[in-house]
């Protein structure tokens, strides 16, 4: 396996770059000079959720096909990338490497919700664009507070009330069990449902949490199952949502079971949970699943395809991590596009606040990415699907969240 050393160097490679900082004496504005733009990220390189580590090194590959091509307003990406370990005082401390060392025009895709919310002010406060994060947080679209911070995929929030919208159609009166990662991005899951339920909620939902250094999730599955829930709804990251379906599988019990759509790749989650024991697992998405055969011959994901045959040629093409890079990639390069010749960070901002129905090739068809100065919500909408034993089948129509 690649050391933390060599895995960034790969990933900085990958967009024909090196980490260490070349700045030009005189710039029109940070991180940007005549021929470059300078994008700083952090990701799990290592550690406990290391599995995400893929999206970098998929946008890696876009920055290097986009340099390829002439790069963009005839500048090349120099994409950094730093390995914070998924621990929130390490990403601090590379976000400030980043911004005050390596000076990058801005931060981008950087990975996860207690890590970014380690930044949350530090970059607000100096005014650094921080774009299409890779959480799903509700707390990203706050333009009024946080006027530097946007997400890009649909809230976590939006993502349980969907859920609850259906299982209280289908099962009105069930008790509901939730377990959710024990910070922002789980406490989502118990926000969304409490939207939804109102104040039936502290009646029907027993919620158990967990630490992201937990070993395993075993006992709090054993401990929801006695409750005799008939639904399960679980907030947590993919090596314990394979514990979750494996372990809920192997005692025996059947709830109506939803698990968080950033926890359902096949290749990560369902094949080593095992395939055949997340039959009947319901999540929502709103990127085409590779393993779908309604998309073999599909333009936007063909173009993915050839994609990753020709700079990811070695990557998974079931793990839908590689789908999610190549829509916030496409977003990204969208707005370095629309903002010109002008690389400010103020302009970046801008352009990044008015994205009008951009349509990427590996979302859902009806799902397009939109912004404006008070919506930062860039994805709001996703469609439900249920996991076969191969693969996820979409059913029912695209929806939104509960207004909230």
């Amino acid at each position: 396996m690649p050391t933390m050393t060599t895995r960034r160097s790969l990933l900085a490679g990958a967009a024909g770059v090196l980490a260490a900082p070349n700045i030009a004496p005189a710039q029109e504005a940070p991180g940007v000079t005549a021929n470059e733009v300078r994008i700083g990220s952090t990701n799990a390189l290592s550690g406990p959720v290391s599995s995400y580590s893929v999206i970098s090194r998929a946008l890696s590959g876009m920055f290097k096909r986009l340099n390829d091509e002439g790069g963009v307003n005839g500048r090349k990406v120099n994409f950094l990338v730093y390995d914070d370990g998924y621990a929130p005082p390490k990403t601090l401390e590379q976000t400030r490497r980043l911004v005050e060392q390596d000076r990058v025009a801005f931060l981008f895709n950087q990975l996860g919700t207690p890590t970014n919310s380690a930044i949350h002010r530090y970059v607000n406060q100096r005014k650094v664009p921080h774009l299409f994060l890779a959480t799903g947080a509700d707390k990203w679209s706050n333009p009024k507070e946080y006027p530097w911070t946007m997400g890009w995929q649909p809230s976590y929030r939006t993502e349980a009330q969907i859920y609850a919208k259906h299982f209280t159609a289908e099962k009105p009166n069930a008790r509901v069990a939730l377990l959710y990662q024990n910070d922002d991005f789980g406490k989502d899951y118990v926000n969304g449902l409490r939207d939804v339920l109102g104040p039936r909620f502290d009646s029907a939902v027993r919620a158990v949490s967990h630490e992201a250094t937990d070993p395993t999730i075993d006992s709090q599955i054993v401990s929801l199952a006695a409750t005799g829930a008939e639904v399960l709804v679980c907030g947590i990251t993919p090596r314990f949502a394979a514990q979750a379906i494996r372990r809920v599988h192997d005692i025996g019990w059947k709830p109506m079971f939803f698990m968080t759509n950033v926890s359902i790749s096949g290749s990560v989650v369902m094949q080593p949970a095992g395939a055949e024991k997340g039959i009947g697992v319901i999540t929502s998405d709103y990127r085409k699943d590779q393993g779908d055969p309604a998309w073999a011959d599909d333009p936007g994901m063909n173009e993915w395809r050839e994609f990753m045959r020709k700079y990811v040629p070695d990557g998974e093409l079931g793990d839908n991590n590689y789908t999610y890079a190549y829509g916030a990639g496409t977003t990204m390069i969208h707005v370095l596009r629309q903002c010109g010749n002008d690389l400010s960070r103020e302009n970046v901002m801008r352009q990044a606040s008015n994205i009008s129905a951009l349509e990427a090739p590996t979302l859902l068809p009806g799902i397009k990415v939109g912004t404006s100065p008070t919506n930062f919500s860039p994805i709001r909408q996703m469609q439900l699907q249920r996991w076969d034993g191969r693969s996820w089948q979409r059913f029912g129509s695209i929806i939104e969240g509960a207004q909230v």
